[in-house]
């Protein structure tokens, strides 16, 4: 009989990962998907989460390309504690229970039993936290779609928009506006205040409509315009990490579905898992009114990068008009004043010229292209707290945070498409796709919790001199009484005099 315990080496990643957590903990989690009165004798649930766990470990396509390997791999038969001779899980037994018995329910029991682990090993720092969301290719044929009418989805904050939008037109003395969504009242005389032109405008927003392109193999993903030409069918894994690389959240949607939107859902989540979380760094796609709101009023601070504005092309630069707090005006570059007319229910105030004097301006053409000679400035309700993420990009603290980006997030998703076959999936369908990417980011945070624990179980003690010092205390030294050297001529016109021991 083969001994495989002498077969794979002590450094070996398995070996860590097995030393890293106490797998029994599975019996806890998966205990009410079994009964202990009816049915045959299962399969060891630990052996059935560990065969999946090597799929994400080693970045294997599918399942069944893992349980081909775990054929002839001795470091996958030692983890799985089977032997050389014991037949394996059948595929179709490893495949029916990822689909059917992993729920979404028992992945995040999984995938938060390991930041659990990681946290307890001092390993997560949630003090900050870097947001950002990465496309995953879908298994759908390009070629295979059709177009189709969906009712446009509405946004999650507009209740409260549409409560600040009518305090803020009351504070001018504008009339508030009704609920599109509201449907009139059933039965009865028409009432007096509801005019045609409101029932045609609640008529427009209950036929509200957008054209979608949608994949006839996979219905649930999204179109993905990559640049100007190329684009797929797609899902997209909206994800948040530490300074260290640990995922703590991830939440996945279509790929047509916009950062800023799938934010709400990241962050909920996030900030219930972990209060103790004080800035979220995320990139431009992130810098709206509403997100920057929701931080902020939390008592956090969002660090995120320039938005480029959306102005006219070849006109006035947008910061030539300014906002007059005070007397609630916008003054023009040629300093005329643009007063507040209306507050729409987008949440952005309007502020509108006199096209009287506008006719005779000489610099129209860099200001309004209007027939009516008339120049509007938008302003939204909500606008000073992106000046407040503005006044935290220029903070050196918030600045050197959003600068860790491409080592923490972006270098978590390289990790994912170049060393765990996330580039694509095979599954078809949100929920499958969800568990998957969630036990791949669970595999990640395994992964390196397990090389931290081996870093300190094998550190050499601290009174041990390290390479670095023996190379000060005998090499320096001698380099040091040498002449002619171009390091120690550096030092010596820095002012910096070496004396050897």
């Amino acid at each position: 009989m083969v001994d495989t315990e002498s077969l794979v080496p002590p450094e070996h990643l398995l070996r860590q990962v097995d030393a890293a957590v106490d797998f029994e903990k599975l019996y806890e989690i998966v205990e009410a998907l079994y009964s202990e009165e009816e049915g045959r004798r299962s399969i060891d649930p630990v052996v059935l989460f560990k065969i999946v766990l090597l799929q994400h470990l080693d970045g294997n396509v599918s399942l069944r390309g893992t349980l081909r390997r775990a054929q002839t791999d001795i470091a996958y038969r030692w983890f799985l504690r089977y032997t050389l001779s014991e037949e394996l899980p059948h595929f179709s037994t490893v495949s029916y229970n990822f689909r059917h018995r992993y729920t979404p329910e028992t992945i995040e029991l999984v995938f938060q039993w390991i930041l659990e682990e990681a946290g307890s090993a001092g390993a997560l720092t949630p003090a900050a936290v870097f947001i950002d969301g990465t496309h995953i290719k879908a298994s759908a044929n390009l070629k295979k779609k059709m177009k189709q009418e969906v009712p446009a989805a509405a946004k999650r904050y507009q209740e409260e928009l549409l409560a600040e939008v009518n305090a803020d037109r009351e504070a001018h003395g504008k009339k508030p506006l009704d609920d599109e969504e509201e449907p009139p009242k059933a039965g009865g005389k028409k009432q007096d205040n509801t005019s045609k032109k409101k029932q045609a405008r609640r008529k427009k927003a209950a036929k509200k409509q957008k054209t979608v392109t949608v994949s006839t193999t996979d219905p649930e993903s999204g179109m993905f315009h990559k640049g100007e030409h190329e684009r797929c069918f797609a899902y997209e894994a909206h994800t948040a990490c530490d300074k260290s690389g640990y995922v703590l959240e991830t939440v996945v949607t279509p790929g047509n579905v916009h950062d800023s939107v799938a934010f709400d859902d990241v962050y909920d989540k996030l900030i219930q898992s972990f209060p103790e979380v004080e800035t979220v760094v995320a990139d431009a796609a992130y810098k709206t009114p509403h997100i920057c709101k929701k931080v902020f009023r939390d008592g956090r601070v969002l660090s995120t990068a320039y938005k480029r504005p959306t102005t006219m092309k070849g006109g006035h630069p947008w910061w030539s008009y300014v906002y007059d707090e005070y007397y609630d005006c916008v003054i023009c570059p040629e300093y005329h004043i643009l007063s507040y007319r209306t507050t729409n229910r987008d949440g952005y105030r309007e502020y509108r010229s006199d096209p009287k004097i506008c006719a005779q301006c000489p610099t129209r053409h860099l200001c309004t292209k209007s027939k009516s000679f008339v120049k509007t400035v938008l302003r939204h309700i909500w606008k000073g707290y992106e000046e407040l993420a503005d006044d935290a990009r220029y903070t050196p603290e918030y600045k050197q945070l959003y600068s860790r980006r491409k080592e923490t997030i972006e270098r978590v998703f390289a990790d994912a498409k170049e060393k765990h076959a996330m580039r694509y999936t095979v599954y078809r369908g949100l929920a499958q796709v969800s568990n998957w990417v969630r036990l791949k980011f669970a595999a990640m945070n395994l992964k390196k919790l397990a090389r931290r624990k081996a870093r300190k179980r094998f550190a050499p003690p601290s009174s041990t001199p390290s390479s670095y010092i023996l190379f000060l205390v005998n090499v320096l030294p001698c380099l040091a009484s040498l002449p002619d050297r171009p390091f120690f001529d550096k030092l010596k016109a820095a002012g910096i005099r070496y004396q050897p021991p």
